[in-house]
């Protein structure tokens, strides 16, 4: 059982700056994803795009943004449970709550804040007959582990960032690297599209265009993939597949929690603290709806604060919370560093 303060679910940017706002407040912070690594959409579908409305950065890339705040976070020691989803929830007598995920891990938290964006992101899965009986058989949606690719062939599929980002990263971890699209233009990032040009030159990957995947074949383990290129069919053999078309949001099994819904996001008390229904669950970021709402990280991050504040209050009843400037007070994190301004010199000047 892992136990915390506030258990957050999503490991967005959002979901990211509360755990600094709640180690302000030192309360402990534990954080469930769907996905593999930390950042969501930023680090899932757009790593090396810039993000022009984050206050005080003219210009940031999104993979960037998710390596600051993860640097911010860091002395307040957050736990993260990846590649799991929230499953089912049980509120107890004490007013506390239990999380499973769909792996079985057990979470019990004092309160719980739905930060998952636009929801639990599934794969864009190609329509092939029979592609259900490869997965986890050599047919991968996500790259969890680059080392189970090491000196294997592998056929990538898609035309975007992800698609030329693990092309380029794999080129050195395969035997192997094929990388199809269905277009002879690639919409990703220019240093990542002429990297994939270089080692296309150099013979470290193979580059299929303008072609599809239009069969699987294999016994029991994906051996070989069928092409259509051009009109032409030809078979390529392969231990692994991996299609990278994006991710299709959905609220998941959190739509079955007894929160209300409203066009697929969760209603909540925006004149207070982003409280759902449900006494001790939150919703702040993309996933939730009130009026006005604007669907921007920076109003995450305000939805973030707020929650903190209301959580530190429903933990402490009748402690009062008198709040101090960061410049002021510093900041002390869990792990025993301190971050504070320089003391002021007092001397006199002769």
């Amino acid at each position: 059982m892992i136990e915390t303060d506030i258990l957050i679910i999503g490991a967005g940017p959002t979901g990211l700056f509360a755990v600094f706002e709640a180690g302000l407040l030192k309360l402990k912070c534990h954080i469930i994803d769907a996905l593999p690594q930390i950042g969501g959409q930023l680090s899932e579908l757009y790593p090396k795009k810039p993000i022009y409305d984050i206050p005080g950065f003219p210009e940031v890339l999104a993979g960037d943004l998710v390596h600051n705040l993860m640097e911010q976070i860091k002395q307040f020691q957050p736990g993260f449970t990846l590649a799991e989803t929230a499953e089912t929830i049980e509120k107890l007598e004490d007013g506390t709550f239990i999380v499973t995920t769909n792996k079985g891990t057990k979470h019990h938290a004092k309160a719980i804040a739905i930060a998952g964006g636009l929801g639990t992101f599934e794969p864009r899965k190609p329509l092939i007959e029979d592609i259900a009986f490869y997965e986890e058989k050599g047919v991968e949606y996500f790259v969890k582990d680059p080392e189970q690719f090491r000196d294997r062939k592998i056929v990538i599929a898609g035309g975007g960032d992800s698609a030329l980002d693990w092309s380029i990263f794999l080129a050195d971890v395969a035997s192997e690297v094929t990388l199809i699209h269905r277009r002879n233009e690639f919409r990703g990032a220019l240093d990542s599209v002429e990297k994939v040009q270089e080692l296309k030159q150099s013979g470290k990957i193979k580059l299929i265009t303008p072609a599809e995947v239009v069969g699987l074949n294999g016994a029991e383990h994906l051996e070989s993939i069928d092409i259509d290129e051009n009109g032409a069919h030809r078979n390529v053999k392969t231990d692994f597949f991996i299609p990278l078309f994006g991710l299709t949001p959905k609220l998941g099994a959190i739509a079955n929690w007894g929160l209300e819904i409203e066009k697929n996001a969760i209603k909540v008390n925006n004149a207070l603290d982003y409280q759902t229904n449900v006494d001790g669950i939150y919703a702040i970021g993309d996933v939730n709806t009130y009026p006005g709402k604007l669907k921007l990280i920076l109003c995450g991050f305000h939805e973030a604060t707020l929650m903190c504040q209301s959580v530190y209050n429903r933990i402490n009843p009748g402690k009062k919370y008198v709040l101090k400037y960061t410049t002021v007070s510093g900041v002390d994190g869990f792990d025993g560093t301190r971050k504070e301004a320089e003391k002021a010199v007092v001397k006199s000047i002769d």
